[in-house]
């Protein structure tokens, strides 16, 4: 059992029969009154976000999830394809199960898949990827003094926030958590 005093963000618990992720949460205290737990939480079926107030010391279950590692292979239609890399089973999962993870992942790539209670639940794409970018404005001279961003469009069809000197065709890694440019990669 999960206590309101373990919450922390990212803490995946069951309430009301549904598996739920913590997203923010505060401990206040009330004046002559108990303390209760402000907390944000995000449905992880219908990815719907509510704001609850729990009693201190209430108790969750833990969801019992299972992650799989598995690789994209394609997408058809509406939905993506993935592999087991151990049985080698395909399974397709609807574009609206996958949500933001559309735009970080690349065909082969190695993904984890959580199920929960037999079904796929999310897709979790490693915390950071290389993309190409497709599009971008090309940079002036001079640029570069403010320390300012422009926009880019990468091949998965996100688009970030780079640096000026950023150029069509550069391979760049962003952070999946945040969806922001970390660096230019070495080719």
């Amino acid at each position: 059992m999960i206590s309101t005093a373990d919450f922390k963000k990212g803490l995946k618990i069951v309430y009301r029969g549904e598996p739920y992720e913590i997203i923010d949460f505060q401990h206040v205290k009330m004046q002559q009154r108990a303390p209760i737990v402000r907390t944000k939480i995000k449905n992880l079926k219908t990815g719907r976000v509510l704001e609850e107030n729990f009693p201190a010391g209430e108790k969750f279950e833990k969801p019992e999830l299972q992650e799989k590692q598995m690789q994209y292979l394609y997408s058809h239609d509406d939905s993506y394809v993935f592999m087991d890399i151990e049985s080698y089973e395909q399974i397709s999962i609807p574009k609206t199960k996958i949500g933001n993870a559309v735009y970080y992942i690349k065909e082969e790539m190695i993904v984890n898949v959580i199920y929960y209670k037999g079904q796929p639940l999310l897709i979790e794409p490693p915390m950071f990827v290389q993309l190409r970018v497709t599009e971008t404005e090309p940079a002036f001279k001079g640029d570069t003094a403010s320390g300012g961003a422009k926009p880019a469009r990468l091949e998965t069809g996100l688009t970030v926030k780079v640096p000026f000197h950023i150029e069509t065709g550069d391979l760049i890694k962003i952070d999946t958590r945040t969806g922001e440019y970390i660096e230019k990669v070495k080719e």
